[in-house]
């Protein structure tokens, strides 16, 4: 028998609790690109954070966008006017897109780009109507008054 190593899935979504969707979501057969090298952080309970390494990328040339559960960031670079003549290029800085997929309630609240690593912060807001109650055992039932 084969162990299934889910530890891809945590790569890319973020705030999910339902380990069914993570599976159906993996089973699409995507390729996720290895580029930029990114981090994802659970700083608190419901509040998360992830840091991606874009080197070489001012903040113009970034774009995030959240649309419909899906978290996109992209870098964009403008051709150069002269060509550099590299004896060793470490510093990819090639334009990317990554996608990561939100679970539900969670929103991104704000970017910041510092030494070159863009970090994105998101929580999870669950509405009040959807978070659990306590219910008191032998408490007083209450009639329903709309008859």
């Amino acid at each position: 028998m084969r162990n299934i190593d889910l530890s891809p899935l945590y790569r890319s979504f973020i705030g999910f609790d339902q380990l069914a969707s993570m599976i159906d979501a993996a089973s699409r057969n995507e390729k996720q690109p290895t580029y930029p090298p990114y981090n994802i952080e659970l700083l608190e309970e419901d509040k998360y954070r992830i840091t991606m390494a874009v080197a070489g990328f001012e903040d113009t040339e970034l774009d995030i966008q959240v649309h419909e559960n899906t978290l996109q960031v992209t870098g964009n670079k403008p051709g150069k006017e002269t060509e550099r003549k590299f004896l060793h290029k470490g510093i990819s800085e090639r334009n990317f897109e990554r996608k990561f997929q939100l679970g539900e309630h969670v929103k991104v609240v704000g970017a910041d780009l510092r030494n070159g690593l863009l970090h994105i912060d998101l929580e999870r807001e669950i509405p009040e109507a959807k978070k659990p109650r306590k219910i008191e055992i032998g408490g007083q039932l209450l009639e329903d008054t709309s008859k």
